[in-house]
Formats: structure tokens, C-alpha cells, sequence
């Protein structure tokens, strides 16, 4: 079985955001943290250098069975990335009520927090947090 290369450790979340150059992305990932706090009920873990994950799930592909983040996020130079692990499918008129976002296949993409309705985004993770935690026994 192959090894993944992001996973959990015992990083500081705060040294690492504290540590983002943006003043922007740095307050984005304070609001974002507390908000997945709140909404997961779980503790952030950093998951490799620049991930900030809540949870854990067994995940299994063609490769072998892993441990993997719930939900979570990662303030990249460009944009905040939000992990929506099963994808976007069903959440076709909560993407709508967001604002300003993006999507590939489990990335939410958001420039910043400004463009965002922080109400309409914190029912949209309370949403996807409660369809892992029914799918998938969750950490």
C-alpha cells in the first residue's frame, strides 16, 4: 500500500496561519477556522504543511485504505481552498447562495471571505459535515 504524503501531525495550526504573508488570507483563515470549529464540533489538526483539517474518515481507492480528513481547509497564495470530500453533486443551490466561489472535484475555491455570505457557508459545512458524519463513521 502506497503512503500518503498528507497526513496529520502535531504542526501548530495558529503558528501556521499566523505565519500566512496576507493580511487578508491570515484574517480569512482565523474566520475560517472558527467557523469549522463551531460546525464540526472538532479540534483543527494540521494535515501535512498547509492543510488545516476536522476529522478523520476511512477513505479507500484502487491503492488501499486510508485515514482521511473530514472536511477542512488550506489558505493557498491565490485563494482559501475548502475540502468538501464527496463533492459537489448534491449542493448544486447551496453553491448558488454562497457568493463568489469555484469547484473541481472536492475543492472550493473562494478568493475571499468578502465575496462570501458567511451565514449561507456556515449551513453549507454544517450540511456537508452532517452528510459525512451519516455516510462515513467519522473522527
Amino acid at each position: 500500500m502506497a503512503e500518503l504524503k498528507t497526513r496529520p501531525n502535531d504542526k501548530s495550526v495558529t503558528q501556521f496561519l499566523e505565519s500566512l504573508e496576507k493580511e487578508t488570507r491570515k484574517a480569512d483563515a482565523f474566520t475560517l477556522l472558527a467557523l469549522f470549529e463551531k460546525v464540526t464540533q472538532r479540534k483543527a489538526v494540521m494535515w501535512g504543511d498547509s492543510i488545516v483539517g476536522f476529522g478523520s474518515y476511512e477513505y479507500t481507492n484502487s491503492t488501499g485504505t486510508y485515514d482521511w480528513l473530514m472536511t477542512g481547509f488550506a489558505p493557498r497564495k491565490q485563494n482559501s481552498t475548502l475540502y468538501v470530500m464527496q463533492g459537489f453533486a448534491d449542493y448544486a443551490e447551496d453553491l448558488k447562495r454562497l457568493g463568489k466561489v469555484k469547484t473541481a472535484k472536492s475543492c472550493l475555491y473562494m478568493t475571499n471571505l468578502a465575496k462570501i455570505d458567511l451565514d449561507e457557508l456556515e449551513k453549507f459545512l454544517t450540511k456537508i459535515v452532517a452528510d459525512m458524519e451519516a455516510k462515513y463513521p467519522c473522527q
